[in-house]
């Protein structure tokens, strides 16, 4: 009897067996463009915010050693692929191209989000279906959280034939919804009212106890079917009588109630009051000062008070002026998505940021965030907009409603060049612009080594474990600075060897020896700068008498800044890193 192959429904697009082949580059801070508050203004206050200027797929890959597992909450606003910039191109392939861009940010972002950590993307029409099928692919069905709809326009243009030109969504994913937070968007109302009845549910007789109901009304005897001023359905089946507001006995009444008579009986006896007015309801249900409400959607702008297009432009004008940003999301919405899934001091990733708006809300309400941003608007909006955050100078979006008033940091750093360059022969050889300490720092990422090195033992470069280290050095080792090494080693403990060369014969058990680059060349591909949504960076269009093919790997330009070049070969090397 033959096995059947188990199928999974999935969706396939042109090129979907192609995958990009990251390199796991290391990050170059930049001081400069840092900045930080000179004071702590709270307890709350976070220093170790990053902003990251770079392709977000290459920073996601870089960001992988340290931070996979450790992000409450990742919300991104993508490129919505409205096909617009897409004229040239065969529709199969744009939202291949698409689907192919998104599926490999998507996977990585994946592997940052803590284990009890929620995805947010916002989409609209254009691409919802296709995402929501692609998320459902990444994160599986079961961790679907729910499609928010968010009411973007306050009144829809009456030149725009389409249904969808006053809504967008905000889908929502667990990486495992079992362990995912509540959703909670707020707190209800100090004395909120619960109704006593519920249409839809039939109906039912409930007994109520005397003096278990309070009217609002004089004392008197009410007669059949005048309980509710003819508001909802309920039937008076005994004589009731009202003294000083309350029941005097007790009485039946037909209705669709909310609650069986066990619940009532249970109400009852924990002393709440019930009221029937023009409907019945429970006043007494919220403690002072009101209790945690659900996050159920974001349709209506007048139960939730959302912010819309119009209040998120007049935002960025307040803070960009001329160079205002098109279509930005407002504070408001942010401060919903991030309330409902963290606690101040978790983790919050963007990795779309645009010009800023998730950065500086997560600022606000004092949680930690990473943004990454390839544009110049990380330049010219995203860190002055962060200065007048960190400034408490910011007085728009939600600086009133968390209370803000300045403090804390972020770290500026960029992507360092690919590891490998070729030289004039066509070599892969390293890349000039790498000294020793970001040699060493970028072969441990690619060994899967945390870079931690040592103060005091120069073959200490980073570790795997507690007793396996790694050893990166420009040096040909001979035979005898190999049994140096084994000897200092010693037993009980591991070491690779990543060195330009060695020499002589010989083995030794706790020495594993590999060469450089060819130990690394295998592991990814080398040179490659942009992964980015850019429709520029799209090939060029076929013609039109071909017959398109899977699509070919993306090809970029944009080049690193160089940094300072250093000697190789040093024994010891200093700046932080992480385990891959």
């Amino acid at each position: 009897m033959s096995m059947q192959r188990k199928q999974k429904l999935e969706l396939t697009w042109i090129g979907k067996e192609n995958r990009p082949r990251l390199e796991p580059r290391i990050l170059l801070g930049d001081p400069s463009k840092s900045y930080h508050a000179p004071n702590r203004v709270s307890d709350g206050d976070q220093f170790d915010n990053r902003l990251i200027h770079g392709d977000n797929l290459l920073a996601l890959k870089a960001l992988e050693a340290e931070f996979a597992g450790k992000v409450k909450c990742i919300y991104i606003d993508p490129p919505y692929n409205t096909g617009s910039a897409f004229a040239h191109y065969d529709d199969g392939l744009e939202h291949s191209q698409w689907l192919s861009l998104m599926r490999d940010r998507l996977e990585l972002l994946r592997r940052l989000l803590a284990d009890d950590g929620v995805f947010f993307s916002s989409i609209d029409d254009s691409e919802v279906a296709y995402l929501t099928v692609l998320l459902d692919e990444v994160f599986g069905r079961k961790n679907g959280c729910g499609q928010f709809v968010w009411e973007k326009k306050k009144k829809p243009s009456f030149l725009n034939a389409n249904m969808g030109n006053v809504t967008e969504y905000v889908l929502a994913y667990a990486k495992d919804r079992s362990k995912s937070p509540p959703f909670i968007g707020g707190l209800t109302t100090a004395g909120k009212k619960y109704p006593l009845n519920n249409a839809g549910n039939g109906l039912k007789v409930l007994t109520f106890p005397a003096q278990a109901v309070t009217f609002r009304c004089g004392d008197q005897v009410f007669k059949p079917q005048d309980m509710s001023e003819g508001n909802i359905v309920t039937k008076l089946l005994d004589r009731l009588e009202v003294r000083e507001g309350c029941n005097v006995g007790s009485f039946r009444l037909e209705g669709e109630w909310r609650y069986s008579q066990a619940k009532l009986d249970e109400i009852v006896a924990a002393g709440e009051s019930l009221i029937i007015s023009k409907a019945p309801f429970r006043p007494n249900h919220i403690k002072d000062g009101g209790e945690p409400k659900k996050l159920k959607n974001l349709l209506s702008v007048a139960h939730y008070e959302m912010s819309t297009y119009e209040d998120a432009t007049a935002e960025s004008i307040a803070l960009f002026g001329e160079q205002a940003f098109d279509y930005p999301k407002p504070e408001k919405l942010l401060s919903t998505l991030i309330g409902a899934v963290t606690q101040e001091g978790e983790w919050v990733l963007d990795s779309f940021a645009g010009s800023g708006t998730t950065g500086a809300v997560a600022h606000k309400m004092g949680r930690k965030w990473i943004m990454v941003e390839l544009g110049e608007q990380c330049h010219t909006h995203i860190i002055p907009r962060l200065k007048k955050v960190i400034d408490g100078t910011d007085r728009g979006g939600v600086t009133e409603a968390t209370g803000w008033s300045g403090g804390g940091g972020f770290r500026y750093s960029r992507l360092a060049p690919s590891l490998l360059e070729k030289d004039k022969f066509g070599n892969w050889v390293i890349s000039k612009e790498y000294d020793r300490h970001m040699l060493a720092e970028a072969v441990c990422k690619l060994e899967g080594f945390a870079y931690e090195p040592s103060d005091w033992t120069y073959w200490q470069h980073g570790h795997s474990t507690e007793r396996d280290f790694i050893y990166v050095t420009t040096q040909t080792l001979t035979r005898d600075l190999l049994a140096q090494l084994s000897d200092e080693v010693g037993e009980g403990r591991t070491l690779l060897v990543v060195c330009k060369a060695f020499t002589g014969k010989g083995t030794f058990p706790n020495l594993t020896v590999k060469k450089i680059p060819k130990a690394v060349m295998s592991k990814c591909e080398w040179g490659k700068d942009d992964y980015s949504l850019a429709i520029n960076a799209m090939p060029p269009p076929p013609p039109a008498e071909e017959t398109v093919e899977p699509m070919p790997v993306l090809r970029g330009a944009r080049k690193a800044k160089a940094a300072e070049p250093d000697l190789f070969g040093s024994q010891t090397v200093g700046t932080k890193g992480g385990r891959k």
